[in-house]
């Protein structure tokens, strides 16, 4: 198969007619990095992609060596009076210096400015203190700007304006995505909280994809994502050992799904997908019998590889009438091209989007048609085999899953059942296929058949172990995942 970096004539052209570069030609973001230290990558992103970073003033680049200054040096405690000094109160500050450069933005009026700031400095402290397990200080930064809305009147003009842009700063929704920093570190307002609050990894990653973010938020985005996986993914494995082996049911840890006691069945339909028909080895063997393809025929074999094992139902007669239609028309520009590696990514991508939302607000047709009309995990399924063959593709895919669950979440959860059970099936499924642990069945009772049915998959149980090497990575590129 050609790569991304032997022929850039061959990528379609975005949505202006003008040439995309290949995201495989751009290096991923990995290991999230401390906030006092930017990559050379980093550097050239933000440089090229935001507007913030290159119009940066004296009296920002001020406010911000003072607050990494005083965050590695400084208990959390007296970081936090020192930051509501500077945009609270502008009174008592240790440092004349920084106060005036708070004075300055002010005077500069000009509030998005004031904001991007705002915001850069808050990141600067999150990315700090959530690196030291700070996280308690974190939470008491977002209650801040709560109590914000209810300071005190002022007669100077210059403190009026400061009051009402930090005012605005906490409606915003830069201060709902901060306020994610928070959502996970207390589980008992958690329980009070809304929902989506479970799915606080998914949400975080429109945050860190985005390059007109600081590079102290995304890093901060990444890394909290990051850790909420590793989290999901330990209870979830601690479950599974323990609620098969435990001898009541006082001693099986809590459940981390949404599932209840259909969780160990899912997990269990699951791994049993093994050896020959398995999802990783049907997307090996796709991918290598359409490596030499012409596009318009590796995408006839794409649609036949999606639908394959599909139970023959309305749901598969959708899905094949609705992907013919739309990958037909699709690149048809580059029918006749040799299939490459950033066609696949484009493709997925779209796929993705056809599957989830089209306009990255509201459900596509398709993802409401579709689980109207079956089981959430067919959906989820088809999701998984997409990945499989483009690993690149899934921080797309989270993405869109993000935005899905921003449209949901203003409705209670009882009135949106069906999407959270796909969320949680979501979770479940690519916990299990994506991470570092090998999930295997092993038969318990020799008496029965060993072919592994719905039936006797009782008679199974479930064991883990940690695998070498992840059979799927969660790369992030720096091209912002298609730009298109």
């Amino acid at each position: 198969m050609s790569t991304t970096s032997d022929n850039q004539s061959n990528y379609p052209a975005d949505a202006m007619g003008v040439q995309a570069l290949p995201e495989e030609a751009k290096p991923p973001e990995h290991v999230a990095q401390s906030s006092s230290v930017k990559t050379a990558s980093e550097n050239s992103s933000i440089s090229q992609h935001s507007d913030l970073e290159q119009k940066t003033q004296p009296s920002q680049e001020i406010l911000y060596q003072f607050l990494l200054e005083i965050v590695k040096k400084w208990p959390p405690e007296e970081v936090l009076l020192e930051f509501k000094r500077l945009f609270f109160c502008q009174v008592g500050s240790t440092s004349s210096h920084t106060v005036q450069a708070v004075y300055e933005l002010v005077l500069k009026n000009d509030e998005t400015e004031f904001r991007n700031t705002l915001k850069r400095c808050c990141y600067i402290l999150v990315n700090n203190w959530d690196a030291a397990r700070h996280y308690k200080s974190i939470q008491d930064l977002v209650q801040l700007f709560k109590a914000s809305t209810r300071q005190q009147q002022t007669i100077s003009p210059t403190l009026k304006r400061l009051k009402d842009w930090v005012t605005n700063f906490s409606l915003s929704k830069d201060y709902e995505d901060l306020k994610l920093f928070a959502s996970r570190y207390d589980e008992q307002q958690n329980t009070q909280e809304r929902w989506t609050n479970r799915y606080v990894s998914y949400l975080l990653v429109p945050q860190f994809i985005d390059l007109q973010n600081p590079v102290e938020q995304r890093e901060a985005a990444r890394a909290l994502a990051k850790r909420l996986k590793e989290r999901f993914k330990f209870d979830l494995a601690m479950y599974i050992v323990k609620s098969q082996t435990a001898r009541s049911p006082e001693r099986v840890p809590k459940n981390p799904t949404e599932l209840g006691e259909n969780a160990l069945l899912l997990i269990k339909t699951i791994v049993a997908k093994r050896g020959r028909f398995s999802y990783a080895n049907l997307a090996n063997i796709f991918l290598k019998q359409t490596q030499h393809l012409s596009y318009q025929e590796f995408k006839k074999s794409l649609q036949k590889y999606l639908i394959f094992s599909t139970e023959k139902s309305a749901f598969a007669e959708v899905l094949q009438s609705r992907l013919a239609e739309k990958l037909d028309a699709l690149y048809s520009d580059y029918d006749e091209e040799l299939i490459n590696d950033a066609l696949i990514l484009r493709t997925c991508n779209r796929i993705i989007e056809y599957l989830t939302t089209e306009n990255k607000q509201d459900p596509s047709s398709l993802f409401i048609l579709l689980l109207s009309l079956g089981n959430p995990m067919t959906l989820v399924i088809l999701l998984l085999k997409l990945i499989l063959v483009c690993r690149n593709s899934r921080t797309h895919l989270e993405a869109r899953v993000a935005e899905l669950i921003r449209y949901y979440e203003d409705y209670p959860e009882e009135e949106c059942r069906w999407i959270v059970n796909f969320l949680e099936i979501f979770n479940v499924t690519f916990t299990i296929y994506a991470e570092n642990v090998n999930y295997n069945l092993v038969k318990m009772d020799e008496s029965n058949p060993s072919v592994q049915t719905d039936v006797a998959l009782d008679d199974y149980r479930i064991f883990a172990q940690t695998k070498s090497t992840p059979v799927l990575e969660n790369s992030v590129l720096e091209s912002n995942n298609d730009r298109e």
